[in-house]
């Protein structure tokens, strides 16, 4: 029993980061029905600007402890945050109007562009955090299950994180704006909604949330590479796929299942299934569901 809840818990936290990670990819397709394929690779650059950011902070402090984390990760989320909206303007917006499949071929060109500038700038070798910013202990729950103090933080933060964006959706202006926009642009321009800002809005949000959970992803595993944004961008649009795409209680909701899946499959089978287990769960809610946990039908306009 205490293994199956140690389990629950390992599988919540990575639920979390795919969560996060998950939201870019379901308020792009809300907006624009378009799966922006480089949002995983944008979450990957977060994890190196965390690096680079707190390698210079102790170069410049010479002493630094986990209190350089929140400077640092809130720099990282404003330069991935307007990359998102150089990359909207860039490779997207001039295509917005030649159908379905330019865009997504754009999206699949900007994420390689991506991934190799991390591998051209920092190397093809695994990269690890400057010393003295672990962030060490934990607190024992019952019996042996234990959370450490990193999955403590990396679930409050993901917890407030999902909370805002669903409060500023639900409960704002721009919030509204985002939720006519989905349904119907040339509507929303009759009714004086901006849809480029919105749009921009939507394109600083989820980058700004990936680079987040790519930071916190590099300090709760310890190490990373050039990959990351390939293998956790991946599965964070399987997520999305699972609870919903275009659904952001969904992108949670999918995020937490995937996670928990995947950790229960890696403890009591064996951890080199786990991507298998992933891919079958996805094969099954789409048979059985194809729009989702929470998605729903909509008709297509011709």
């Amino acid at each position: 029993m205490e293994q199956l809840a140690q389990n629950i818990l390992n599988g919540v936290t990575i639920g979390a980061f795919y969560a996060l990670v998950a939201l870019g990819y379901t308020m792009v397709y809300g907006v624009l029905k378009l799966i922006n394929f480089a949002h995983g690779d944008l979450f990957m650059w977060g994890a190196y600007l965390g690096y680079t950011g707190l390698t210079v902070a102790s170069a410049l402090l010479l002493r630094t402890g986990p209190w350089v984390i929140v400077p640092v990760i809130i720099a990282a989320m404003l330069v991935v945050a307007l990359a998102g909206v150089l990359l909207e303007r860039s490779a997207y917006r001039p295509l917005r109007t030649a159908g379905r499949l330019p865009p997504i071929i754009s999206a699949l060109g900007a994420a390689f562009v991506l991934e190799s500038l991390a591998r051209n700038f920092y190397g093809a070798t695994y990269m690890t955090y400057p010393k003295g910013v672990e962030l060490t202990g934990g607190l024992k729950l019952v019996g042996d299950v234990t959370a450490s103090t990193m999955q403590i933080i990396v679930l409050l933060f993901s917890l407030l994180m999902m909370a805002a964006l669903y409060a500023f959706v639900n409960l704002t202006r721009a919030g509204t704006a985002m939720r006519a926009v989905s349904l119907d642009h040339d509507t929303s321009r009759l009714m004086g909604i901006d849809v480029n800002r919105v749009i921009t809005i939507v394109f600083l949000i989820g980058p700004a949330l990936g680079a987040a959970a790519g930071m916190m992803v590099a300090l709760y595993y310890g190490s990373f590479d050039f990959t990351l944004g390939m293998s956790f961008g991946l599965k964070a649009f399987i997520a999305a796929i699972l609870g919903g795409i275009g659904n952001i209680p969904g992108a949670m909701l999918g995020g937490m299942i995937l996670g928990i899946v995947e950790s229960l499959g890696a403890g009591y089978i064996s951890p080199q299934w786990k991507d298998v287990i992933a891919y079958v769960l996805l094969a099954f809610i789409l048979i059985v569901r194809p729009t989702g946990l929470l998605g729903e039908r909509v008709a297509e306009k011709l």
